[in-house]
């Protein structure tokens, strides 16, 4: 059987860096499989001017998947740089795969399980968590650490937090505080399962140790508006910063430069592969 055209696909973003983060997993990732691995963004990228990506524009997921189905490609697999179950990911995709099927006639695709799938969980994403806190925090175990995320309106991916949050605890020396925080979450109570905003979150631990440094765990694949350079919580950081002057705040690599991240795909990538060949 013939493989499926593979695409690692993230979120997307308007920000060159993303791209360029998504383009180099893509790339270390083919080169482990040798396997064509195509970095395909949902959404958003394609706003990117070119020149801002070293002259080849971006990807995204519509008109890529429009371009090989006009080359006569009909076997698809696409591989989740998500973390959990985003509505982006899943309802998304299966909007616009029945819109091109209408155009294009039938045609596969699957979709590759998440970086964390619960209720199984990944480990190893914990200890990418843990070595970029480490990271973080040269010369001394940190004693304060804030885990924050993106945010989402679905349960479902912010227990993806919750569980990675669980597998910190038992891996952080026992006195050290751990926090979990969202940078984005609608104003409503019953959204109050995604957690308080990181501001609140390092302002009430500022105001009540200013003394103690404090540790960003970032739980981001690619530098973007919220976690790139000059970017929503760096800004935050600044801010709570001013308003605690002496409070130490240091933050964490992102996911998406860890190694160990090749080898979570590689495996989703594989089992979907095997799937394929039995179905």
């Amino acid at each position: 059987m013939a493989l499926p055209t593979i695409l690692l696909v993230d979120n997307g973003s308007r920000r060159a860096g993303s791209v360029l983060s998504l383009r180099g997993i893509a790339a270390e990732l083919s080169s482990l499989t040798r396997l064509g691995i195509h970095p395909v963004s949902l959404q958003h990228a394609d706003k990117i001017p070119s020149d801002a990506l070293g002259g080849t524009p971006a990807e995204t997921f519509t008109p890529y998947l429009q371009q090989r189905l006009e080359q006569g490609d009909r076997e698809f697999l696409v591989l989740p740089l998500f973390f959990g179950p985003s509505r982006t990911l899943t309802s998304f995709i299966t909007e616009q795969t029945t819109v091109l099927q209408s155009d294009f006639g039938h045609f596969n695709l699957s979709l590759a399980s998440v970086l964390c799938p619960l209720p199984e969980g990944e480990p190893r994403l914990a200890d990418i968590l843990i070595d970029q806190i480490i990271a973080a925090s040269p010369g001394h175990p940190p004693s304060r650490v804030v885990l924050v995320d993106h945010g989402s309106p679905i349960p479902e991916v912010t227990a993806v937090r919750s569980y990675l949050a669980t597998q910190l605890r038992n891996q952080l020396e026992p006195d050290a505080e751990l926090f979990e925080a969202v940078m984005e979450r609608r104003n409503d109570p019953s959204y109050d399962f995604n957690g308080e905003l990181l501001e609140t979150v390092l302002n009430s631990a500022a105001t009540e140790d200013a003394n103690s440094p404090i540790t960003l765990s970032l739980l981001f694949m690619s530098p973007g508006r919220h976690a790139g350079q000059d970017g929503d919580i760096e800004t935050i950081c600044e801010k709570v910063r001013q308003q605690h002057p002496g409070l130490q705040i240091s933050i964490s690599p992102l996911v998406g430069a860890h190694p160990t991240l090749i080898k979570i795909l590689n495996d989703r990538l594989q089992a979907s592969l095997v799937q394929h060949e039995l179905s």
